[in-house]
């Protein structure tokens, strides 16, 4: 059944069109987390934001399987309905406060929020039980598997080129279970673009890129995550961000522009920076959104 108080905003639109529909909500105190987890089902979308509000807005993300830690996305999607509500500003969730800007664009509305430290880590092992779960070969893949936590923690899987990306074809039940095995979330597979790939300028901060650094690099990428309830995810912003921060330690920029969705007929983008800091790397990520893409 369809309520009421749902708000389907599309998140991490590219040019306008397609974005990761994103359900999102007034908490009701009534609700239990399958009450929650049954709205995230009737939503029709991969994830739900349930906004406590107070003085720094809490937020909690459900998927159909249950409730996750955090999600990027879903922290966009949530500030940009707040924005609408004349509260933008901070935001809680998975227990620490995210400092966030958001501003209205002709184009929709243009959302950045601080992910935090990123927690970076080899994958033990050769991965290859992983890499035949995600469809792939050995020879598929251009580099090590790198563990990324922004929280949550997922593996980074380099490819090729965009051809082995797109015809990818995980097993996902095979691939759920070796995810679990590595105490993860999910796969974020990518390849790095050729240099020279247009980019759509945003007007808030960072995403012009610091002064005196060459031009972001564009990225195609792919995120599995059956673990969660999500075979695909038409959008991973908090990947992007943790994708960021790999590029950084890695010596290869420090920020980033990330295009997913278009295997799923839904093209977005997200963009990402990174910056060392005394503590380690931490990220911001920004995305549009397109208010509303519907409502019950």
């Amino acid at each position: 059944m369809r309520d009421p108080r749902v708000t389907v905003l599309a998140a991490c639109t590219r040019d306008g069109r397609g974005g990761s529909p994103t359900a999102v909500m007034i908490d009701d105190a009534t609700l239990t987390d399958d009450g929650r987890r049954a709205i995230a089902v009737a939503a029709g979308t991969s994830h739900t934001a349930f906004i406590e509000v107070g003085d720094t807005p809490a937020v909690r993300f459900f998927t159909a399987a249950g409730e996750l830690l955090n999600c990027g996305h879903g922290t966009l999607a949530a500030q940009a309905f707040l924005l609408d509500r004349g509260s933008a500003g901070q935001l809680r969730t998975g227990g620490r406060t995210f400092a966030t800007a958001a501003t209205r664009r002709g184009d929709g509305i243009e959302v950045w929020f601080d992910q935090g430290l990123i927690e970076l880590s080899r994958h033990a092992g050769d991965g290859g039980d992983l890499i035949a779960a995600l469809g792939l070969t050995p020879d598929d893949v251009a580099g090590d598997l790198r563990v990324a936590s922004p929280g949550t923690r997922r593996l980074l899987v380099p490819v090729h080129d965009r051809r082995t990306l797109t015809a990818m074809r995980p097993d996902f039940a095979r691939l759920a279970a070796e995810c679990r095995r590595a105490g993860c979330l999910g796969c974020f597979a990518y390849t790095l673009e050729p240099p020279g790939e247009p980019a759509v300028e945003m007007q808030g901060e960072p995403a012009v890129g610091p002064p005196g650094e060459p031009p972001r690099l564009t990225v195609a990428a792919r995120m599995f995550a059956p673990v969660i309830g999500v075979d695909e995810d038409i959008v991973n912003a908090n990947s992007a961000g943790c994708l960021a921060a790999h590029l950084l330690d890695t010596g290869r920029g420090t920020w980033i522009e990330v295009h997913q969705g278009d295997t799923l007929g839904r093209p977005s983008t997200v963009r990402a920076t990174a910056a060392r800091t005394p503590d380690g790397i931490t990220t911001r990520i920004g995305g549009l959104v397109h208010y509303p893409a519907c409502s019950w």
